[in-house]
């Protein structure tokens, strides 16, 4: 029997009643594709629907059924025929109306719609949808009069706008559309008017501009300018003494302070009604001076602080999302230096309907019972009445299983062919609601939808979620049996859920083996087998411990783990939760990580990590690199474990641990390790948990939920960690929801109709509690508003099938447990599967530079084709033949890659003289496309390689023969061979510097000239006569002269042969001497070669000039193209 190997799958379930005996219908094709469905209205627009006038009215109505519903609509309670309006049309397979207004009467379309949605089962309805076309009128003509005020006093500027739809926004601005400045003093009220509690000097100004902005079409108008001007009481009086004869009506001096008073609202109290759900913004203006200061208060309760805000400098009081909590009395206060003023609102709260419990589907086999309940609740209450396929019910016609109570209908023996929809109308003074429910009577065999001998694979301990996936009509009762089917499986440890799942809470190993799933209802019998296989856990038996190493020195961190021997384990290891060095000082074993030639960098904290299919452990170390010191005069020893530890101000999520230190033995304690064990999920194992410093003997740890504590504490001094103290009680925390969703959620395709959706599964120290499981879900990224999603267990990927070839999606993974939701999951986008690309580049082309490169152009693929991400081109190229005809044959196809979206690349290293093929192919994640058609090119003649062979022959003592063979590589048509040698004796008479007897003769000559100069200094020093005149006349040989007496030089030696050659030396019959361009003298490196020196080993040495800038001094071992006797003799000349 082949087995479908997973760890949990979950189908998506679709819940359509709200009964116990209700029937659930999952989305399974194959299933809903024989299911007779009444109608069911899946989207429409909002009941209060303004519209554009410049746009084309767009009504929405979407339905679903089987068989696929039709669609009628009605306008102001009327029968709307579209037919009889070509500007009106709906939508294929739709209920949607569009309609093209453009040259017509927006005001002819606006009124009440609704649509319907029928089948033969049944007539579902929409809302009433208003339309209405948005307005932003112009503002009327007005001339604003000039104001003139005295400074101090209040003063309000009027907006008044014309009245729009939807209401505009008010805001006031000066002539440069610069925003006034609003402040404690001065504000705008929710009415858009300007109030001043008191004008200054500086308030004087002829640009204050209102301006309105209508928000549907975008549009903004202003009001006239108002000009106001702001006179001191000195200027008052001036202007009036200058009309009435110089008399003065006011008293000199500045505005006189005056007690607060409210411009808004006025009197000492005020009513004001607010609907449920919306918005509640109460003000109060006041005017005074010196500036009245606004505070609020609600005179019975507390405001709620989260909905709750002010405005405006405190002078609005904004509160969102009312309740009926929120009604009662509100209190402004306003208040200067002088006195204070209140005013009361009262605040009361009317609902519009809303639902307490709306009317779910029901579906129901033949003769079954059930309820279809519609509650809800509304200041004043609503009134609840019942339609059935969009008549009223008392007019529909009578049906014995149904009876109408109040909000609920009661269906008794219901029969086939009593299928309908429902409509619940709850409505009061403020609004209304409607909901549709259909009634589907059906009768169905089970089918368990579960796949077939699936497999699934816990570790021990843990609990398994086997499914059992049915549907049938009447409800299929589902039992389980285990291999022999000897008994049902009903009790401990096995719990049956209610929608066939079993679960074993604790499983063990005598929990592996074949399971057997069975629904039954009157109609039939359907069964399922799966597999249930319980592995052993991962434990880390050794747990590498702490380290304190001295510098320089090597660490071992042992790390020992035992697995089940079917899973296959992963060891990784991780420094401070990242990747190691790359340093090869680090050295990963097995079951150990060795550290050579510690430095400080080193030190850290170091974790092991050993993974399966299943599950994984992990244990970690901390490393300490200290100075190497040297060996203290007393004994220092680590310190011996704490003790007395004791659990004290014990909290659902934390508790106090205390403990006794040890003796530290001459080394101060200075860190307390705290470590904890969990025997609910890892028994046994010790987890690091906090750190407290030496001088502390308390902690406050914080806790998980659903977790079985275990404390211990290690003391740490300067020489090593002490043993671990006993281990505390037991203190076990309650489960709760999950705090945290799954990390490392991924969406990528393995196929290119497929999305895997993957996540790094959740410890049990993170489950929180019992029953952990993942919500996966995904939707299309821009095209899908609604998640599709599943619930998954023991698995750490789903695949989604049928998808588009490399689609964006948008996928999220929520924690689940028995006690409840993850947070909100964060969105990961991610693709799906690639495919091969469809089509080759176009438009290919060469273009050759030399005889070794060429540069290849392509016209890129277009996007849609590559079908996955473009990962670049690549060009194959082979050398077809040789240009040569003596040249073989030669094919190796060579591949060049170029990343990204290139048009162009270069292939380098090509032979020259010969025939290129090539083609361009595009490649993706998934593969490569199909290759473009071969081009061919050409590459020019290029240097040829060396001779394939040279020998001499015939060697004589002037002449000798050379035999050469063709180079291999001709690289084009050979034109001829260009020959070169030079002399042996050249190259020998170079290296005279390093021959023994070279050496010996300069040390000779260095000692004679020592013994001479011994003796000179000797003669000078004596003090009797010597004849040197007769001595000097003596010797009249002229190319000896005696050595100088009075310096110990030796006299001048004049060579009267310079003019001749040197010896050996040939010379022509006419004494000059011949040179080609290859010839080398002193004449060549500038002047006569006076100035030219010699090393002791012959060569050349002098400072070059002319010519010698381009040349080479490498002496002899230059060779020169086909060198003459006489060029030679001009080097021998030189030696």
């Amino acid at each position: 029997m082949e087995r479908t190997r997973a760890r949990a799958t979950v189908f998506l379930m679709l819940f359509l009643g709200n009964l116990g005996n209700a029937l659930e219908v999952p989305l399974d094709p194959k299933v809903l594709e024989g299911l007779p469905q009444p109608p069911t209205i899946t989207h429409q627009s909002p009941k209060d629907y303004i519209i554009d006038p410049r746009e084309n009215i767009v009504i929405h109505c979407d339905a679903k059924g089987k068989p696929h519903p039709s669609f009628s609509w009605t306008r102001n309670g009327t029968h709307f025929d579209i037919d009889q309006d070509p500007k009106v049309t709906m939508r294929p397979h739709s209920g949607t109306l569009v309609a093209d207004i453009s040259g017509e009467k927006v005001e002819s379309y606006e009124g009440v719609y609704q649509c319907t949605a029928r089948n033969e089962h049944g007539t579902a309805v929409s809302n009433n949808i208003v339309i209405r076309q948005s307005r932003s009128p112009l503002w009327s003509k007005e001339r604003n009069e000039p104001i003139i005020v005295q400074e101090g006093v209040s003063l309000v500027l009027q907006c008044r706008p014309p009245a729009g739809l939807p209401p505009p926004i008010i805001f006031w601005m000066d002539i440069n559309f610069q925003r006034l400045p609003q402040s404690s003093r001065v504000s705008q009220a929710l009415n858009g008017d300007l109030y001043f509690s008191n004008v200054l000097k500086e308030d004087s100004r002829n640009d204050y501009i209102c301006y309105a902005r209508f928000p549907h079409t975008q549009t903004i108008q202003q009001k006239q300018p108002i000009t106001v001007t702001v006179l001191n009481l000195d200027a008052i009086n001036e202007t009036v003494a200058a009309l009435y004869n110089e008399t003065d009506f006011l008293s000199d001096g500045s505005a006189e302070e005056r007690r607060p008073t409210f411009l808004i609202p006025s009197g000492s109290s005020s009513s004001k009604m607010v609907l449920r759900g919306q918005v509640l913004e109460l003000e109060c203006i006041a005017e005074g001076l010196p500036t009245p200061e606004v505070s609020w208060s609600k005179v019975s309760g507390e405001f709620p602080a989260k909905r709750t805000s002010f405005l405006h400098f405190q002078k609005t009081l904004r509160i969102v999302d009312v309740s009926e909590a929120d009604a009662g009395e509100y209190r402004c206060t306003a208040r200067n230096r002088l006195a204070s003023v209140h005013h009361t609102i009262r605040v009361t709260v009317k609902a519009a309907p809303y639902w307490i419990s709306a009317p779910r589907n029901l579906v129901l086999a033949p003769r079954e019972r059930g309820n279809l309940i519609c509650r809800a609740s509304g200041t004043p209450k609503p009134t609840i009445t019942w339609a059935m396929n969009g008549i009223p019910i008392e007019n529909s016609p009578k049906d014995p299983s149904r009876k109408v109570e109040g909000d609920t209908i009661i269906f008794e023996e219901v029969q086939t062919g009593s299928s309908a929809v429902y409509q619940c109308h709850a409505s009061n003074e403020y609004g209304y609601l409607l909901s549709n429910a259909f009634v589907n009577v059906l009768s169905e065999t089970p089918r368990v939808l579960t796949p077939a001998n699936k497999v699934y694979q816990v570790i021990r301990n843990n609990h398994a979620l086997l499914d059992c996936s049915s549907f049938g009509s009447p409800i299929p009762k589902i039992t389980w049996f285990k291999d022999s089917r000897s008994s049902t499986l009903d009790g401990d440890p096995y719990v049956l859920h209610e929608n066939g799942t079993l679960e074993i809470h604790v499983a063990q190993a005598l929990n592996s083996g074949k399971y057997t799933c069975v629904a039954r209802n009157s109609l039939g019998i359907s069964e399922n087998h799966v597999y249930l296989e319980v592995k052993e856990p991962t434990r880390i038996l050794k747990q590498p411990e702490y380290k304190v190493v001295q510098r320089n020195r090597n660490v071992v961190f042992e790390c020992k783990v035992k697995h089940d021997p079917s899973l296959i384990p992963t060891m990784t290891w991780v420094k401070d939760n990242g990747e190691l060095p790359d340093d090869e000082r680090f050295v990963v074993d097995s079951d150990s990580l060795t550290i050579t030639d510690v430095t400080e960098n080193d030190a850290g904290t170091y974790t092991c990590i050993m993974v399966t299919t299943l599950d994984q452990d992990s244990a970690s170390a901390e490393l300490t690199v200290v100075e190497a010191a040297p060996t203290p005069a007393v004994v220092y020893e680590q310190p011996d474990p704490p003790t007395d530890l004791e659990l004290t101000d014990q909290k659902p999520r934390s508790v106090q641990l205390t403990w006794i230190p040890g003796d530290e033995h001459n080394s101060p304690i200075y860190i307390f390790l705290i470590q904890y064990a969990d025997s609910l999920h890892h028994h046994g194992h010790w987890h690091n948990l906090t750190m407290v410093p030496g001088a502390k003997t308390t902690a406050h740890l914080k806790l998980s939920p659903y977790v079985h504590y275990t404390f211990r504490v290690l003391a740490l001094n300067d020489v090593g960690l002490s043993n671990p103290s006993l281990p505390s009680r037991m203190y076990k925390t309650n489960p709760s929801a999950p705090d945290e969703n799954p990390s490392g959620v991924d969406g990528f395709g393995t196929e290119h109709d497929n999305l895997v959706i993957s996540w790094k599964p959740m410890s049990g120290h993170q489950a929180n509690g019992p029953g952990l499981q993942y919500k996966v879900m995904w939707r299309q990224k821009d095209v899908d508003k609604e998640w599709t999603s599943v619930t998954v267990a023991n698995v750490s990927k789903f695949m989604v099938s049928g998808t588009p070839t490399f689609t964006p999606y948008e996928v999220q993974v929520q924690a689940i447990n028995d006690y409840g939701i993850g947070p909100e999951p964060a969105v990961v986008t991610g693709h799906s599967g690639e495919d091969l690309p469809m089509q080759a580049p176009d438009n290919v082309q060469v273009l050759v530079l030399n005889s070794s490169l060429a540069e290849v152009h392509w016209e890129p693929v277009p996007p849609k084709t590559v079908r996955g991400r473009l990962k670049g081109y690549k060009v194959y190229y082979w050398r077809e033949r040789s240009l040569h005809k003596h040249n073989p044959h030669h094919v190796e196809q060579q591949v060049l890659t170029f990343s990204g979206n290139k048009s162009h690349g270069m292939l380098p290293g090509l032979q020259p003289y010969s025939l290129y093929l090539f083609n361009v192919r595009v490649f993706n994640g998934k593969g490569e496309g199909p290759a473009s058609s071969n081009q061919q090119f050409e590459t020019p003649e290029g240097v040829p390689g060396r001779p394939s062979f040279l020998r001499i022959t015939n060697p004589n003592l002037d002449s000798l023969t050379l035999e050469w063979g063709p180079p291999y590589d001709r690289n084009g048509r050979l034109t001829g061979y260009t020959l070169k040698y030079q002399t042996a004796m050249a190259a020998r008479q170079v290296d005279i510097a390093t021959q023994g007897w070279f050496i010996g003769l300069m040390c000779a000559i260095a000692l004679l000239i020592l013994v001479l100069l011994i003796i000179c200094f000797i003669q000078r020093n004596k003090g009797g006569k010597y004849p040197v005149k007769e001595k000097e006349d003596a010797h009249t040989d002229p190319e000896f002269q005696p050595m100088k007496e009075d310096d110990c030089t030796f006299g001048e030696y004049s060579d009267t042969e310079d003019h001749k050659p040197l010896k050996g030396s040939r010379t022509p019959s006419n004494g000059t001497v011949h040179r080609d361009n290859s010839d080398d003298s002193l004449v060549d490196y500038g002047g006569d070669g006076g100035d030219g020196q010699f090393n002791e080993d012959g060569s050349f040495i002098g400072q070059y000039s002319g010519k010698s800038s381009a040349r080479d001094t490498a002496g002899g071992h230059e060779s020169s193209e086909a060198p003459s006797p006489v060029n030679t003799s001009a080097m021998n000349s030189f030696v």
